[in-house]
């Protein structure tokens, strides 16, 4: 299967200033596989070491920070040749911080090799405390596959390429098979392990058996890696998502968790960790609409999102049948299901920041407000084609902004400031405007 993030990995490739790279997402989104097969498609060699896997290993960097001392301590443990057109990858690398450390000195000694790590954990790692070469390494995050992407698995090419062109009309022809696929990838999402096994067998309930199986793990990770003293609060956390997400207003509550507390500081310490191993989104409030989103947040009025939509609907036991049932997966959970789909499409973009806005009477709400390049763009999201978006005029009344966005299933149209785009083609928003 193809991964968009490929691009990406040739472009790093291609710098001139190039830097050690390091990958951040969250277990089995298939960063290990894109490493690999970044090495065989575009490096006449590489080398895969697990940090997890091999203690030998980490007693290397223990020894020595010197890179030339580490290429050839790889050298014996691999028994071949690292040249400079050797990839060199690091998995989860957190396990052994003096490996993280050793970026710094491959940045500056040996700039011309390339060196790539990862780590489901990496995240979790940096933000309690590990040494961090700062400045001397280049980042990417990984992610679900996007719809785009299982489109592509299943075959569909030229359905992409017509996305990619913008061909209204012929998009518009093959709009009923588009709402088909959409509707399918809600329910199997952008696991690829997920993805691939319907790929071949097209069997629903072999796929809510690996979603079921992925989300076991992760809660596995929980009790191996979460500190015991906020344990018992993210699991509680994780449980809580889809839940609060079902609600019409979806602002995460903590006295829905624990009728005992509502203060956030007690919580605080469990979501950053859940936000670090990738498991979670958190879309923060904004006062105001103003570049950039970040220096507006209010950081105790949230939303929780989970890291993909087919994780979300097995989590909450969406039955298979829905997908029989019209544009029913589309509205189920008041909707929550195609917020989900929107944040991830948006999040993929790693030049984006999203919030979302309300009024001061809570009585208007924009799903989301992303800052795409230099611009500050209001989203609706409509789980149908009922376009109604009276929250969306009460913000475009009172910011007048340059471009507003209704995603829904309705066709692409543009009428003055707003845009509707379909949501099989929201991945591609910044291309739209």
């Amino acid at each position: 299967m193809r991964r968009l993030i490929l691009e990406q990995l040739s472009k790093w490739k291609q710098k001139e200033k190039r830097k050690p790279l390091l990958i951040y997402g969250a277990r089995q989104v298939g960063k290990s596989w894109i490493m690999d097969e970044f090495g065989r498609t575009n490096f006449k060699d590489f080398v895969h070491l697990n940090f997890e896997r091999n203690e030998r290993i980490c007693s290397l960097f223990e020894n020595s920070l010197d890179p030339k001392v580490i290429l050839r301590g790889l050298e014996i443990e691999t028994r071949r040749k690292i040249s400079a057109d050797t990839l060199i990858i690091f998995d989860e690398i957190q396990a052994c911080p003096r490996a993280i450390t050793s970026l710094k000195y491959f940045c500056e000694d040996l700039p011309e090799y390339h060196v790539i790590g990862a780590g489901s954990l990496l995240g979790v790692a940096l933000h309690q405390g590990l040494s961090f070469p700062v400045g001397k390494i280049d980042a990417l995050h990984m992610y679900p596959m996007t719809f785009r992407e299982f489109l592509e698995a299943l075959g569909e090419d030229r359905l992409c390429e017509t996305l990619d062109a913008r061909e209204i009309d012929l998009i518009r022809v093959f709009r009923d098979k588009l709402i088909e696929y959409l509707k399918t990838y809600f329910y199997v999402g952008g696991m690829p392990e997920v993805v691939a096994s319907y790929v071949k067998e097209k069997d629903f309930q072999k796929v809510r058996q690996l979603q079921k199986r992925i989300l076991s793990d992760y809660k596995s990770d929980f009790s191996h890696h979460i500190p015991k003293e906020i344990l018992d609060k993210a699991n509680k956390l994780w449980e809580s998502i889809p839940v609060q997400l079902a609600k019409e207003n979806k602002k995460f509550v903590y006295k829905e968790i624990d009728a005992k507390t509502s203060r956030s500081k007690d919580y605080d310490p469990a979501i950053q960790w859940l936000k670090d191993s990738g498991l979670i989104y958190q879309v923060h409030r904004i006062k105001k609409p103003a570049l950039p989103i970040s220096g507006y947040v209010e950081e105790n009025i949230f939303k929780l999102f989970m890291l993909d939509v087919g994780l979300l609907s097995a989590k909450t036991g969406l039955d298979v049948r829905v997908l029989l049932e019209g544009s029913k997966i589309f509205t189920e959970f008041k909707g929550a299901m195609t917020e989900q789909f929107v944040l991830q499409e948006l999040s993929a973009k790693e030049d984006i920041e999203i919030g979302y806005w309300t009024n001061k009477n809570g009585n208007a709400e924009v799903d989301f407000v992303a800052q795409v390049d230099s611009k500050i763009v209001p989203i609706e999201v409509k789980a149908g084609e009922n376009l109604r978006a009276r929250s969306l005029a009460f913000y475009n009344e009172k910011y007048s902004p340059e471009i507003c966005v209704r995603t829904s299933l309705a066709d692409y149209k543009q009428t003055e400031n707003l845009y509707d785009i379909p949501l099989y083609m929201v991945e591609g928003l910044s291309r739209w405007l």
